[in-house]
């Protein structure tokens, strides 16, 4: 039996929050250069007579000026969290209008920075301004409305999480990854089943979403420490310039995406300067190059090594997800040992963690 058939009805106030960042959805063409630029959302709103249909009341907090995803922010993501915790209360869910380039780091973000969440909290966006022709901005927001005001019988939502909706599916937000740059279908999942499917109706897949406990607060919290790198291993990777990445004092964690399983090249130089890193507390994760599939370090002897040099499986992690995991931790954690326990555990359903663990 599924959490919410046993709480009481929980009181739904038939409203939702659209929050306005900007982004390709909400651009319009200059009418002297031609280019494109950001639109007030009274603009916006005006490309969206449907808005008038929706039986779900929206109110409207838009930043001011938009943004371009491309200067999204940790600093901006807690601004996000503050506007969704200051009126928690007063809506059954929110939509976030995003830019695709960095969706799935916010909605991965958001996911670590607001905790217990009982709420929708959809991101969507487009590829094509709402103001165009051919735009899928239309079809992508109302539907993310649509989602955000979906409830039970009980009056509990049906997905209180934070998720990417865009070109039909439902997604995991810290599951979730750009993978198509001019395609409408911009988003999926690879290591996650889809939360829901819209199609002719929107179809749920309630066994694969979270549900959270109802009788306890949603807990936000707003403190990052963003001093992570990415790096990829590739062949003739140079040990010069790994060490000057590593030699950053200002350096806690890495998030290296190594091949495969979650391999690396037998180089002692290699295992030497992460085993030197590990101890001295930096947080080293292992991610693989692939979209889907998991890292699995003692299936080979490449990924047997970096594990006895004290690097950390990320398991079937996203980039975004690992990178926005650890901000998230480093800010509350001084100690990298505890950094490194909770790497270790499934928090929001961003990994699958093997039976063993």
């Amino acid at each position: 039996m599924s959490y919410h058939n046993m709480t009481e009805t929980v009181q739904r106030q038939n409203k939702v929050l659209l929050i306005y960042t900007g982004g390709t959805i909400g651009m319009g063409r200059n009418p002297k250069t031609g280019a494109l630029e950001p639109l007030d959302f009274q603009q916006l709103s005006m490309q969206v007579p449907e808005f008038e249909w929706i039986p779900t009341g929206i109110d409207i907090y838009q930043f001011t000026p938009p943004i371009d995803s491309s200067d999204m922010t940790p600093r901006l993501w807690a601004e996000l969290v503050r506007i969704i915790a200051d009126r928690y209360e007063q809506y059954d869910g929110f939509v976030i209008l995003h830019g695709t380039d960095t969706m799935a780091f916010t909605a991965s973000a958001l996911s670590f920075m607001l905790e217990n969440l009982t709420k929708p909290v959809i991101l969507t966006g487009s590829q094509l301004p709402i103001g165009q022709l051919r735009t899928d901005g239309k079809e992508n927001l109302i539907t993310s409305i649509e989602i955000a005001a979906a409830h039970h019988d009980d009056g509990t939502p049906i997905v209180p999480e934070v998720c990417i909706y865009f070109s039909g599916k439902l997604l995991r937000g810290n599951r979730s990854t750009k993978i198509n740059a001019d395609g409408f279908n911009a988003f999926d999942s690879f290591n996650y089943p889809h939360l829901g499917d819209a199609g002719i109706n929107i179809v749920y897949h309630e066994e694969y979403i979270i549900q959270p406990d109802y009788s306890r607060p949603m807990v936000p919290h707003y403190v990052t420490d963003p001093n992570v790198v990415v790096f990829t291993l590739f062949p003739g990777i140079q040990d010069n310039i790994v060490s000057h990445v590593l030699d950053a004092p200002e350096l806690r964690s890495i998030v290296m995406r190594t091949y495969g399983s979650g391999n690396a090249p037998q180089r002692p130089w290699l295992m030497q300067m992460l085993k030197e890193a590990a101890n001295r507390g930096v947080n080293i994760i292992n991610i693989s190059q692939c979209a889907a599939g998991t890292v699995e370090m003692a299936r080979y002897d490449t990924g047997f090594q970096l594990k006895n040099a004290g690097v950390i499986s990320g398991y079937d992690s996203t980039v975004e997800s690992a990178v926005t995991k650890l901000m998230h931790l480093q800010g509350h954690y001084a100690d990298y040992q505890t950094v490194r326990h909770f790497m270790n555990c499934n928090m929001r359903g961003e990994i699958t963690l093997p039976r063993n663990v």
